[in-house]
Order: structure tokens, then sequence, then C-alpha cells
């Protein structure tokens, strides 16, 4: 059964979409995962990198806190169960990291959703994290460098939210639109139902009715506002979120 997806990987490329790791095909070389949490953990990230400060990730509080003995003088950033822990410097919010300027401290990234998938993928091989922020350069990277490509959305509360439905379709259209074949039915009706909507139906969901919900309205239109404003393909190494080298994207 592996010799028989060995070979169909290699006489085609192909992508699908999916909310569980424990769903990866294991294909191993020519293979990659993007794992997608727009709401708001991989919007984060996508933020602390952008502006220079180093991203790594943990996949609770206490691991946080023995993460950041071993680091000089982190920012401790996230939320757990939507509060943000006792002693930690920001939440999980791409507004309060874009408006700070203390970039030399790195941070370590706490989050309900999206950081636990992230965490428990860091040993693979080829693994990039992406949101509305850089989901063009992630299908950029990614086109051409591997046969097949799984787009993993983060479950939140178990669901599959609306907002990374969007964004794990329109990864997957970028890819298909280069010549990469849908893998299953799932994967072509996700990419159907959402390659056309508006960046609006993100402020539809559960995740952005939290967010009016709490106050953090700001947030949400900070996400709806950025959209593919970053050529930045974004991936992990051991337990850090990373801005990809010129000599691995091709940019000279």
């Amino acid at each position: 059964m592996k010799r028989e997806k060995e070979n169909r990987i290699v006489s085609r490329k192909s992508v699908a979409i999916d909310c569980l790791a424990e769903s990866l095909h294991n294909y191993g070389e020519g293979c990659a995962v993007v794992v997608v949490d727009v709401i708001r953990s991989i919007t984060v990230a996508a933020t602390i990198v952008e502006s220079g400060r180093r991203c790594f990730f943990a996949p609770s509080v206490e691991a946080s806190l023995l993460l950041a003995r071993r680091l000089d003088s982190p920012l401790l950033v996230g939320e757990v169960g939507g509060s943000m822990p006792y002693g930690f410097d920001v939440n999980n919010s791409p507004v309060e990291i874009e408006s700070r300027r203390d970039i030399s401290r790195p941070a370590i990234l706490v989050s309900s959703s999206g950081i636990p998938l992230l965490y428990s993928l860091r040993n693979c091989n080829s693994v990039y994290v992406a949101c509305l922020r850089n989901y063009g350069a992630t299908v950029n990277h990614l086109v051409g460098r591997y046969s097949y490509v799984t787009v993993l959305g983060s479950p939140t509360r178990g669901e599959f939210r609306e907002e990374d439905q969007l964004c794990c379709a329109w990864i997957a259209d970028g890819l298909m639109k280069a010549g990469y074949a849908p893998e299953d039915e799932k994967t072509s009706e996700l990419v159907n139902r959402w390659k056309d909507k508006p960046v609006k139906v993100c402020a539809e969901g559960k995740s952005a009715e939290y967010l009016r919900k709490t106050g953090q309205t700001r947030d949400l239109d900070f996400i709806l506002r950025h959209v593919n404003d970053l050529n930045l393909p974004l991936a992990i190494r051991n337990d850090e979120i990373v801005k990809l080298p010129d000599s691995e994207t091709g940019r000279k």
C-alpha cells in the first residue's frame, strides 16, 4: 500500500484540506504540511516575525515558562481558554504585538487553537504556517517544491471554523491553479465553496462573534484589513516559527 502511494505521489501533484493531524498521510519526502489558524495564533505569529522579533511556541503555560528560562527576557504572548494567563505580557492579539517596539525580546506564543496542532507536528519535516496575511507567499513557496501538500485547519473547540476553511481553500485553490489536483472530494468541495468568497465572511463566524463579545474587535478589524500583505513564507524549526532565508525561497 505504501509503495502504491509513493508511486502515485511521483506521478502527480496533489493537495488535501483537513482539520486533524491524525489523518495525515505518511508520504515522507516531497510532502509539506501547512497549519492555518486565522483567528488568531498564526496571524499573531506572522506579525511577530514580520516585525523582526523571534517567535517561539509552546503547548502550555508551564512549557512556556520552562522555555523562557533559556531565553533572554522573552515576551510571553497568548491565551488559554480565551484569557491571557497570569504573568503573560501580551494577549493573543496581532494589534497588541504590532504596537510593541521591544523587538529584541523573543516571543513565546501559547494558544488554545493553532499552537497545540503546530506543536504536535514539530518533529515532522516541511511544516509551514499560514494565515490570511501570508497565504499567497505560502502558495508561491510550495509550488514546484513539493508533490503533495496537506493544508490543515486548526480546530477551535472541535470545529473547523469558517475563517480557516476560507484560508485553507485559498491556499489549495492557488496550488490547484498551479497544477495540483485535489486529493479527494472533500477538498474539491471546500475549494469550490470558499475560493470566491470575500474576506468579510470571516466576520460572520463564531470566532469573530467571540472577539466582538469580548471587546476585541480591533483584532478582527486587523485581520480583515491585512490580507496577502506579507511576502513571508513561514516554517517551523524545532520550537520556533521562522522566516525562510532567501536561499530557500529563491529570492535574491
